[in-house]
């Protein structure tokens, strides 16, 4: 039988043979030439022809021996054709009115179906599904990315442009820079689409809002959604091809005559096919699943069809599908999840959501995954908060990827590193995650992380040290780790990084904590950077008394020998003795620490009182120190309204001495415009200079709150680092960490002293 040159053309197999290996295809299957004609007529060798075809069956997957393969190509090609060929002798008309009945009838028959299996999503430990569609429903408009992350050719310097490697720019929220487009309108340009994702990045969620949007007529109405498990596509019984699964499916929700319907379907275009998770078929079935698709894809080509896979998970590429990737969330985008998440419980509740996460970039980062996303806004609604041991948090976000995220859909993925469990995962992802971390390495080459991997994995029990196997069991492994897991990601092509910075953080703390390497972990005190590794790390230990100690040693000695900032906390501490106050001793010199910075040295700080508002503190209760406050505040007068400030002052009638009252009156009846204190504030003369001039040695002389000396940048550096750490130091007490009482308490005693007074 000859097949039509056109035909065998159209075959997506035939695009990948070579040139030689055409020429052949055609003559012996199209125009059905013996090989000895064929060898002839091309000037070839029997042995080159031989070889053409061996290339030609393994294109089309064909297996067998000598005649056998041709002839099993030569039934493989005469079916596809017959299945391609229009039956009857109806007009265009008749045809165009036949299926336009048919796709309807079809539609009513499986709407059902389709919102039963993708109209409701249920993931993690959910007691039951929520919708997914509709006024209840909780999906967020996706965006999707044209160009493969992990496939551009970018060098680690690109990557790391505009970043400060001392006070790194968290990953996710903004550091993708390509253009983000709208999932829907990008199904709409293409025909054959594989969407790729990050493990928990909403691909299937993706697939199913496709699928009801055609099934409620809002996209595709003149097609019929056919929505594909490929797992259980891979596991039916008897192992059908997909066009006799896709019978068997639509058997189910009662259409008649389903495969002749489901033929004629196909033949006219008339199907949506979405086969979800390319990624989630056994290796077994992998092979089998990925020709049934290529075959059924190539055969029926004027449908659409959209496939999701996770990135790095399968290696085979589908000439004719686009390949696109799916984006992480933005901050609108979270929102938008959120209030839908709450709207029925408590919208109130989305706000306070919302809130939290700007307060706290690190969560925030982790928002940016719709799974994740999913576990914060779960965890958010039982207690109204996020848990004050981010390190908790952090770890239930890890045993999602690592363990529950599979484990709760039955999905069995190859284990490359079968033989590293749950714990040895985590303490090899901790090793990267330290040294990397150390070394500033946010991105590191794909042979970096390889080295670190096989370097850890020689050292396990029965591992073949062989440097051969090693590397090919390292770049396995790494493999394994994008494709299952997600923690590490190829953000260029060979640079990979930590797919949020925040898990970088969490498993440098870890490796700390497993090696109780407190003194190293110390000698990053002074970097911003290891900030939220030392809060980790706290909520790591069992107990934190001695990293705390540790640190409270090194805020001492960091300003020990520097006697113009030991004269600085000395007049602190003389100041805290010299007013009336219900607080503890420490509140207080925080208070007047804070303000002698920002009063004498302009050291610009984010908030005048967040040392003491750590420490409980309360303005309200201390009267002395509140007028205190007021005054300060008066000279910051582009934050501030002065006139309110003196005024409030005043008004809490302290016994001042009359002459210290007497200048403040003046200095207030000296701003002109009370109705319009900012037109003041804005004039360009002196006026300004003067009056906060006046104003500061006032407060120096009768208040004694800073002093007139200045600090050279050396000195002003070591007072910006001892107010960072202390803060810091206070954020760890603060935190969910276990301490004893008796060392909280000395801590607490001593802060802010002088060393010569120092308890």
């Amino acid at each position: 039988m000859s097949i039509p040159e056109d035909f065998l053309k159209q075959l997506e197999q035939y695009s990948e043979l070579s040139h030689r290996e055409k020429e052949v295809f055609l003559e012996i299957f199209g125009l059905s030439k013996s090989r000895v004609n064929v060898a002839q007529e091309l000037n070839i060798s029997e042995s080159n022809l031989s070889t053409c075809l061996t290339g030609i069956y393994k294109k089309f997957c064909i297996t067998g021996n000598g005649p056998v393969k041709e002839s099993r190509l030569r039934e493989y090609l005469s079916k596809r054709y017959s299945q391609q060929k229009p039956s009857g002798d109806l007009t265009t008309d008749d045809v165009s009115d036949s299926i336009d009945t048919l796709v309807e009838e079809i539609r009513k028959e499986i709407k059902p179906y389709i919102k039963e299996k993708c109209g409701t999503m249920r993931v993690l430990d959910m007691p039951k599904p929520i919708e997914l569609t509709g006024k209840q429903g909780i999906y967020t408009n996706v965006n999707i990315l044209e160009a493969i992350t992990g496939r551009r050719r970018l060098k680690v310097a690109e990557l790391m442009q505009g970043c400060d490697h001392d006070n790194f720019e968290r990953l996710g929220l903004s550091r993708v820079k390509q253009k983000r487009v709208s999932g829907l309108e990008v199904v709409q340009r293409y025909s054959k689409l594989m969407v790729l994702g990050k493990p928990g990045a909403g691909k299937t969620t993706f697939l199913k809002y496709l699928a009801m949007q055609c099934i409620e007529g809002r996209y595709q109405a003149n097609r019929v959604p056919l929505f594909i498990t490929l797992k259980d596509f891979a596991e039916a019984p008897k192992k059908p091809d997909i066009f006799k699964f896709i019978v068997q499916l639509l058997s189910s929700p009662g259409v008649t005559h389903a495969s002749a319907a489901v033929e004629k379907l196909l033949k006219q275009g008339k199907a949506f096919v979405l086969l979800d998770g390319l990624d989630e078929v056994r290796e077994e079935d992998t092979k089998r699943v990925l020709r049934q698709i290529r075959e059924f894809s190539d055969l029926f080509h004027t449908n659409q069809f959209v496939i999701t896979c996770r990135i790095a998970a399968k290696e085979y590429t589908y000439e004719s599908f686009t390949e696109v990737e799916m984006a992480d969330f933005d901050e609108k985008q979270i929102a938008i999840f959120a209030q839908n998440w709450f709207q029925l419980t408590d919208p109130v509740k989305a706000e306070r959501f919302i809130q939290k996460l700007k307060e706290n970039k690190s969560i925030q980062e982790l928002a940016t995954s719709p799974l994740l996303l999913t576990l914060l806004c779960w965890v958010f609604g039982d207690s109204g908060d996020f848990p004050a041991n981010r390190s908790e948090l952090y770890q239930e976000g890890l045993d999602v990827l690592l363990k529950k995220w599979d484990a709760k859909r039955n999905i069995e993925r190859e284990q490359v590193y079968k033989n590293l469990s749950l714990q040895r995962k985590e303490d090899l992802l901790s090793q990267i995650g330290l040294t990397t971390f150390e070394q500033k390495d946010y991105f590191f080459k794909q042979k970096t992380a390889e080295a670190y991997i096989a370097d850890f994995i020689r050292n396990l029990r029965n591992a073949d040290t062989d440097p051969e196997v090693l590397k090919l069991d390292s770049e396995a492994v790494l493999k394994s780790i994008e494709a299952q897991h997600g923690l590490l990601v190829e953000r260029a092509k060979g640079i990979y990084s930590f797919s949020h910075l925040t898990f970088h953080e969490f498993f440098a703390a870890r490796e700390i904590v497993a090696n109780s390497a407190w003194e190293s972990l110390v000698e990053h005190i002074t970097e911003i950077r290891w900030r939220e590794v030392f809060l980790l790390a706290v909520g790591m230990m069992r107990k934190a008394d001695d990293l705390l100690v540790l640190i409270k040693s090194k805020i001492d000695l960091l300003i020990a020998f520097d006697d113009k900032l030991q004269n600085l906390l000395q007049t602190v501490y003389n100041k805290a003795l010299s007013v009336k106050y219900n607080h503890k001793g420490a509140v207080v010199r925080a208070f007047y620490l804070e303000h002698a910075l920002f009063f004498s040295y302009s050291v610009l700080l984010d908030s005048c009182n967040e040392l003491a508002t750590a420490l409980g503190f309360n303005i309200e209760v201390d009267p002395e120190i509140d007028f205190d406050d007021k005054l300060t505040d008066a000279l910051e007068v582009v934050n501030s309204d002065p006139l309110e400030c003196l005024s409030y002052a005043l008004s809490l009638n302290l016994n001042l001495e009359p002459e210290f009252k007497k200048s403040l009156q003046n200095l207030k009846k000296q701003i002109p415009f009370c109705d319009n204190p900012e037109k003041w504030i804005k004039r360009e003369d002196k006026t300004i200079d003067e009056w906060l001039n006046t104003l500061r040695i006032l407060i120096i002389k009768y208040r004694k709150i800073g002093y007139q000396e200045q600090l050279n940048d050396e000195q002003t550096e070591l007072i910006w680092n001892y107010y960072n750490i202390n803060l810091l130091l206070l954020d760890c007490l603060n935190s969910d960490c276990y301490v004893s009482c008796e060392v909280r308490q000395k801590i607490e005693n001593s802060l802010f002293l002088p060393i010569k007074v120092k308890l």
